[in-house]
């Protein structure tokens, strides 16, 4: 078993909590990033704790610094993501801010730094399926969809809300739908670009969490488990996929 470490961010609570957990429990090294290191729940073994929020740049060359100073990394769980009630073009704005556009420059930064093989994990969501998007489903579900078409794509749907025009465009009125979705095609895109990486989505179900409610039918554990498993892939295992409980989903 590899002794680099697995970095997992928004690793304070919920999804990032249980999986840094798990990780640890099975004997992997973890680096625990999170905004509220206060909250951070020390789990068994080897890890290390880091400040990140996911927007700064200060805070993602902090994280490099850290991992590249332990000789790199075998793996990342990018889990860090908001969940804002109310829809408006702020609301918008911040929620693809951090889930996609944070998450994005993180890994544009920390790549460097991943072994071949590492596994990479978006943790997603099965509301960010294309045939949850109307019509915007065919712009983020293209096959041939490039990075830069992806961020024009996400800044016009931030726009079209702040105009009032979103619906008239084909967009829902979920910015979370949005984000997920845009981690989706992101995904796609950096497993066709990094072929030595298992770069896969993974949806944890709806689970009870902080963000999922009280109400939600899943423990975390259960959801953690799927996250765990994509981010322990062999080196031959699938990448480009979207998956849950280790089965594949449809985009």
């Amino acid at each position: 078993m590899s002794r680099l470490p697995i970095l997992v961010t928004g690793a304070n609570r919920g999804i990032g909590q249980e999986s840094a957990r798990q990780l640890a429990t099975s004997g992997r090294r973890v680096v625990l990033a999170a905004r509220r290191v206060d909250e951070v729940v020390a789990p068994p073994g080897d890890h290390v704790v880091v400040p990140l929020d996911v927007t700064s740049a200060q805070d993602r060359a902090e994280v490099v610094r850290v991992v590249a100073g332990l000789g790199g990394l075998a793996g990342v769980v990018h889990n860090a993501g908001v969940a804002m009630s109310g829809f408006d073009a702020e609301i918008a704005r911040r929620t693809l801010d951090v889930n996609f556009h944070g998450v994005r420059e993180l890994h544009a930064a920390v790549a460097p730094h991943l072994r071949p093989g590492a596994a990479v994990v978006m943790v997603s969501s099965g509301l960010g399926a294309l045939e949850n998007l109307g019509s915007a489903g065919l712009i983020l579900g293209d096959p041939k969809l490039d990075e830069h078409r992806l961020c024009a794509a996400v800044d016009g749907f931030v726009e079209d809300v702040a105009a009032g025009v979103h619906r008239a465009r084909g967009w829902p009125s979920s910015a979370y739908a949005v984000s997920k979705a845009a981690l989706n095609a992101l995904t796609r895109i950096l497993a066709r670009r990094h072929p030595a990486l298992r770069i896969n989505a993974v949806c944890p179900g709806w689970v009870r969490t902080r963000m999922g409610g009280p109400e939600a039918s899943r423990p975390v554990r259960d959801g953690a488990a799927g996250v765990v498993w994509a981010a322990t892939l062999p080196p031959d295992g699938p990448t480009g996929g979207f998956f849950r409980d280790g089965a594949r989903i449809p985009w």
